[in-house]
């Protein structure tokens, strides 16, 4: 039963719509997606499993060898139902064992209170923002599969943004700050509150250091939830896919730099 130690459902709990994911690498980041019904699942990929790419050769080169390595003990058998799709890349449909990948399912929580959202330390697994009914969601993530959504990117653009985007309809609106995504939010939180933030002078102590890391950690990642924060809007799904081929975003962006 999901509470505010694990979000873990058994398979049987499942409903079209819902928001759901799997721990990847030894719960360093989580794969997102939406659950269509009928066993399958619409999720946003970098393929290969290079969801956590950071653009540093050295450093996904470590990532994905020592992820192919662990992997590659035991024989690769290809899906008989999804074929191989290690190489796709994008907005696709898997079945839900190839989504899961051999990891626990989870279910991503929506319109928590803000004492359960900072019980759950980790980020990416609920936020403050409340969901929209299931055929919005569904609709949301069929056209995006046809459609597209963009490029790929760990920090402003990932599976966790795809699937919040496609429960909610909102997009963040400015191009300085991170997407919806709560790991990418917890992440850039924590190093702020160990590396940022001035507050880090006022303790020596350990306690007093670990004190004001937690609480600027909490801080942080309440502020960048997308049930709070202020620079997003309702998109219409339609409305994300511009004669160019480019999310809006993407076109936003482009806009700006050949101003």
């Amino acid at each position: 039963m999901v509470g505010v130690l694990s979000n873990k459902i058994g398979r049987g709990q499942l409903k079209p719509g819902d928001h759901i994911y799997s721990w990847r690498l030894a719960y360093l980041y989580a794969h997102h997606g939406i659950y269509a019904g009928d066993g399958k699942v619409i999720h946003f990929t970098r393929g290969a499993g290079h969801e956590i790419g950071t653009g540093s050769t050295a450093l996904d080169r470590l990532i994905f060898s020592s992820s192919s390595s662990s992997s590659s003990h035991g024989s690769v058998i290809q899906c008989p139902e999804c074929g191989d799709q290690s190489t796709l890349d994008g907005v696709i449909c898997s079945c839900l064992d190839c989504f899961l990948s051999g990891g626990e399912l989870y279910l991503f929580q929506y319109k928590v209170s803000p004492a359960l959202f900072l019980a759950k330390a980790r980020g990416g697994t609920c936020t403050l923002a409340a969901s929209d009914p299931p055929e919005d969601v569904l609709h949301r993530a069929e056209f995006l599969m046809r459609n597209g959504f963009g490029g790929y990117n760990i920090f402003k653009n990932n599976c966790e943004d795809f699937a919040i985007y496609c429960k909610t309809g909102l997009l963040v609106v400015t191009n300085i700050s991170v997407g919806r995504s709560g790991q990418a939010a917890s992440f850039l939180a924590a190093t702020s509150a160990i590396v940022s933030s001035p507050l880090r002078f006022l303790t020596t102590s350990f306690s007093g250091l670990a004190a004001v890391g937690c609480g600027l950690y909490c801080v942080s990642r309440f502020v960048s939830d997308i049930g709070v924060r202020r620079d997003v809007r309702k998109v219409p799904v339609e409305a994300l896919v511009t004669p160019s081929g480019l999310t809006e975003s993407e076109a936003s962006t482009e806009t700006a730099k050949e101003a």
